[in-house]
């Protein structure tokens, strides 16, 4: 909530667009906040905003980090198997070891 008397920044349209075309590219909102000097809220508000209108690509923000289960293939999954596979093989020669 906003205090008595504060005063709020307020930013031209060339600049949100320069800012949300670098998110749209897979650039940080906290690098951007950093280097703009701009609130990772009020960076996120505007992607809201934007992303609302259709504008922003959905898919740019969810490609870090694991994929989640419904978006594995059988491939994947194959992967998986033969990883677990090697491990296990390697787990059973360390206890022989002992």
């Amino acid at each position: 909530m906003a205090s008595k008397g504060q005063k709020f920044n307020k930013y031209n349209d060339k600049l949100k667009k320069e800012i949300l075309d670098l998110l749209n590219q897979g650039v940080s909102s906290n690098y951007i906040s950093k280097k703009y000097n701009i609130s990772r809220g009020t960076i996120c508000t505007w992607m809201i905003k934007r992303r609302k209108q259709g504008n922003l690509d959905n898919d740019v923000f969810h490609k870090r980090g694991r994929p989640k289960e419904k978006d594995l293939t059988k491939e994947d999954y194959k992967e998986r198997y033969e990883i677990l596979k090697k491990y296990q093989a390697f787990l059973k020669a360390q206890r022989e070891k002992k």
